[in-house]
């Protein structure tokens, strides 16, 4: 999977948040805030272009200090969440 074109993190008023921009997002019509954790998904799936739950996972323990079953779970629910706000293809 791969984040859509034209889905954007930016920093609003200090909130980090995914929009759309141009005509790849026409229809979604909303922010999608992120905590820190989401933040770092979001800019690692950025640069991988092409993603899965495993890749983001074994990026995320290679980083930081997280028990690899918890952070599977953590990063198969943020995923899920832009998969249901449809920000993923």
């Amino acid at each position: 999977m791969r984040i859509k074109n034209g889905f954007v993190l930016r920093d609003v008023c200090g909130e980090h948040v995914i929009m759309g921009e141009g005509v790849g997002a026409l229809d979604f019509g909303k922010l999608l805030c992120l905590n820190d954790t989401a933040v770092w998904l979001w800019e690692k799936a950025s640069e991988m272009g092409d993603f899965t739950v495993d890749k983001l996972t074994e990026a995320l323990c290679a980083e930081y200090d997280v028990d690899a079953e918890r952070a599977k779970a953590d990063v198969a629910a943020i995923v899920a969440e832009w998969q249901k706000v449809n920000v993923l293809e």
